[in-house]
């Protein structure tokens, strides 16, 4: 009989991934924690949350409870015109939570179609207010917003959307605001800004993830938001990945003092339990949709829209989140983050150390081309699974975003090979013995 991989690669197609070269899928049959579970018993420690979606771990019984309960009651309901006790509930006690400004909440299915709405949003709002030629947005460099066109058009370009270019909305691009280059991207907005067909700006606050998790500081990005709203420019903050707890408060706007008038969420809004995006925005944005004129409405929408089991289970996991115990949870691992940082910077083959919240970034220096699909990149994978540890390393940039229940002891296994990894940048010279949990 064929094994599950062998199965999976007749009939699959995988995401991200050349199929004629790459090895057999290894499959997954259970998740505990931090911890994935292979066919075969092998265990790997989830050093990245399956993409960034898992909050609290794999299999957690508060929220495979609250899903239960509510597939017994109303496992879906088209959304317009029809609505649910979830969805209400949800929306309630985000906009409790997040900027004040923040009035209402549009539900879709993912990251990227949050972000095809707020995009949406932004040049209808222009649109019913009589500037239809307000349609351009700024964003930055290296940024990425999403696999859909809208979203391709507001990031990067670059090797995975090369096909697309052609079909792409232009966009302006700005620098990133990193330290000692604040005045810089500054002084290329307010350029920008002088034209008058300048409709949004869409950032990932703090944090570019697929960039190699390039930091920046809250006190440029609130005066980059200034200067926008100076200007009329509506600004969408896409906290797909920053969004409940990843930088350290529950969104990395908490740490602005301006804020953005529309926001975009989904990766782990449902704990990383099931797929659900969410797109909130400004009262004077939904304002401008209202009339007696049924085409000023937004013609958007998604079958699964709302879903009343993505909604319970986004529930459960705000619960989660918001309860003492994660915020301790998250103060531990950024303060381990701190200690490793510490110990790792300015060490010879590494180039910097990034840290924010529970996300930490390492920039290897191989001192050779260090593209996405270096062969320095396939060996940083190999090397994280053969010690049972689940990583996407971004060409020489490792990075670790954990689940919010990673012990101190799995902690110290995947700075363990964090520290391998820096060895074999050094010509593969022999690494320190690494934790017996790597066996386990």
């Amino acid at each position: 009989m064929p094994t599950l991989s062998e199965r999976d690669h007749a009939v699959l197609w995988h995401p991200y991934t050349q199929m004629q070269t790459a090895p057999l899928p290894i499959p997954i049959i259970r998740g505990e924690g931090s911890w994935l579970v292979a066919e075969d018993g092998t265990r790997y420690l989830d050093a990245i949350s399956s993409w960034w979606v898992n909050l609290h771990g794999h299999g957690h019984p508060h929220i495979a409870e609250r899903v239960s309960e509510q597939l017994r009651t109303l496992e879906h309901v088209l959304f317009a015109g029809f609505t649910h006790p979830a969805a209400v509930e949800l929306a309630e006690q985000l906009l409790t939570l997040l900027p004040a400004n923040q009035a209402r909440v549009f539900y879709s299915d993912n990251g990227s179609t949050a972000v095809e709405v707020a995009l949406k949003m932004v040049l209808q709002y222009f649109h019913n207010q009589g500037q239809p030629e307000r349609r351009t947005f700024i964003c930055f460099q290296n940024s990425y917003h999403g696999d859909t066109f809208g979203a391709m058009a507001v990031s990067a370009r670059g090797a995975f959307t090369e096909p697309f270019w052609p079909l792409l909305f232009d966009v302006e691009f700005l620098d990133v605001p990193v330290p000692g280059h604040e005045a810089e991207t500054l002084a290329q907005l307010d350029t920008l800004l002088l034209r008058p067909d300048v409709a949004g700006f869409i950032f990932e606050p703090l944090v570019l993830g697929t960039a190699g998790m390039v930091m920046y500081e809250p006190e440029v990005l609130s005066e980059l938001l200034r200067r926008c709203h100076q200007a009329g420019v509506l600004c969408i903050s896409d906290e797909v990945m920053t969004g409940f707890g990843r930088t350290g408060p529950l969104f990395a706007s908490e740490l602005l003092t301006e804020q953005p008038d529309i926001m975009c969420f989904s990766k782990g809004l449902t704990g990383g339990t099931l797929a659900m995006g969410l797109t909130t925005c400004a009262a004077p944005i939904y304002e401008a949709f209202l009339s007696h004129d049924k085409m000023r409405a937004l013609f958007h929408g998604h079958s699964y829209t709302a879903n009343p089991v993505a909604c319970a289970a986004a529930l459960a996991s705000l619960e989660l989140t918001r309860a003492d115990e994660c915020t301790q949870q998250r103060r531990r691992i950024e303060a381990a983050h701190t200690v490793f940082r510490q110990e790792l910077a300015g060490k010879p083959g590494v180039r910097a150390v990034r840290h924010r919240g529970t996300i930490l970034a390492v920039e290897y220096d191989p001192g050779e081309g260090t593209s996405y699909f270096s062969r320095l990149r396939d060996a940083f994978y190999q090397l994280a699974l053969d010690h049972h540890v689940v990583l996407r390393p971004l060409g020489n940039v490792v990075y670790l975003l954990p689940p919010y229940c990673t012990t101190n002891e799995e902690l110290d296994l995947l700075y363990a090979v964090l520290r391998r990894m820096r060895e074999l940048v050094l010509d593969f010279t022999p690494a320190p013995n690494l934790p017996e949990i790597l066996h386990d």
